[in-house]
């Protein structure tokens, strides 16, 4: 184990220095294949800065697992004070994915070496990812990559958990994770004086309403007992402080479990849009960015999780709510069952304890073989390797 720490570690150390944004992955994708040409591990790269990795069994069997890394970074400038921290300004990884990749690229070489020594029974698919914080990598991904080619039985994936203690590993069967949306609301009004404000149309008025029947939406039209957020991020109006307002922009996300609550959150929307406008005499936009749909564990799966957890000598702990995170592992339901799950990373005596997307976040990069010990003991699970 050892050797397969140093090995982590410094994948880990190595992505942690070049971050970088979705759909701009290049310096990692570089790192990715080079470490995989390293290793005489052939590839796939279906985009710029996709990856993936197809390992052939030798029982002529067509059955496929898949295992899944993401490896895009975020806009956020770097606070850790780690010897290896970003050498990009404003650029971290500051949710994982570093440790993700690392995981993927650590159990890569296992396989490798399975492989060779003919071991390797069943086939594997490894999946390097782009742009899963933004503009939903995954779903360019598979419209990208032949996917329907394999008998794919299942697709796991694995996130840090900030707040999941470390040596476990946190799922549940069903909804893991919310669908997420962001809209995008730009008001047009007309300027005055404040001192003939009747011949304006406010786009601030038209913001604060609203903004006020936004926050009504959950209270009044979805039901109580389904977790929903309809969420303001973002609100502003106005140029001057003595005109009236001719330009308002408002931007959020939503984030369910349900799509016909989506669906009614929407029409909500669209329904407050339009009485603004006739109240205020305003022009309103508004737009919603393509989705991540919720997160759902195959019930089929979880037997296989819960075996592969207790081999890997993790402790499993099964939720008991989903989180409303959301997530693009989720477009992979569209291929294959799947499951997703935390692997914890919080330990209050070292430091460990802040949260993801924080310019702080930080782990042990010991804890990253957990991750590698996961997806070896899904393999023997599932008999891919002898």
């Amino acid at each position: 184990m050892s050797r397969l720490l140093e090995t982590v570690t410094t994948h880990r150390r190595q992505l942690h220095q070049i971050p970088e944004l979705s759909f701009n992955e290049y310096k990692t994708t570089e790192y990715i294949r080079t470490t995989l040409d390293s290793l005489s591990i052939p590839y796939f790269t279906p985009m710029d800065t996709a990856t993936i990795v197809y390992f052939e069994g030798s029982s002529g069997s067509k059955e496929t697992v898949g295992f899944r890394a993401d490896i895009d970074a975020l806009p956020i400038q770097e606070e850790t004070g780690v010897t290896f921290e970003s050498q990009h300004p404003g650029v971290m990884h500051a949710c994982g994915h570093d440790g993700h990749a690392s995981i993927m690229l650590t159990f890569a070489e296992w396989c490798k070496e399975q492989q060779d020594k003919g071991l390797l029974e069943k086939n594997m698919l490894l999946i390097f990812q782009p742009s899963e914080e933004s503009n939903a990598g995954a779903d360019a991904l598979i419209r990208a990559f032949p996917f329907e080619d394999y008998q794919i039985n299942g697709i796991y994936g694995l996130h840090l958990g900030p707040d999941v203690p470390e040596h476990t590993l946190a799922t549940r069967q069903g909804f893991l994770m919310a669908s997420a949306t962001e809209y995008r609301i730009t008001v047009r009004g007309l300027s005055a004086h404040v001192a003939q404000k009747e011949k304006g149309f406010s786009a601030l008025g038209a913001v604060v309403n609203i903004a006020t029947q936004l926050s009504q939406v959950q209270q009044y039209f979805l039901n109580g007992l389904h977790q929903n957020i309809l969420h303001i991020g973002q609100l502003h109006a106005g140029e001057a402080i003595n005109t009236v307002a001719s330009d308002g922009h408002i931007q959020g996300t939503i984030r369910t479990y349900f799509p016909d609550d989506l669906k009614h959150i929407q029409e909500k929307m669209e329904t407050i849009v339009t009485s603004t406008d006739a109240l205020h005499h305003t022009v309103t936009s508004l737009d919603f960015a393509k989705g991540y749909p919720a997160v759902y564990n195959d019930t089929a799966l979880i037997e296989t999780v819960k075996t592969s957890v207790d081999h890997a000598g993790l402790n499993l702990q099964l939720l008991d709510v989903p989180y409303l995170f959301g997530e693009d592992f989720s477009f992979y339901q569209s291929v294959a069952k799947t499951n997703f799950a935390f692997l914890g990373i919080r330990n209050e005596e070292k430091g460990y304890i802040h949260g993801l997307h924080t310019s702080l976040f930080n782990f042990d990069e010991a804890i990253l073989l957990n991750g590698v010990k996961y997806f070896q003991s899904i393999a023997h699970t599932l008999g891919v390797i002898k």
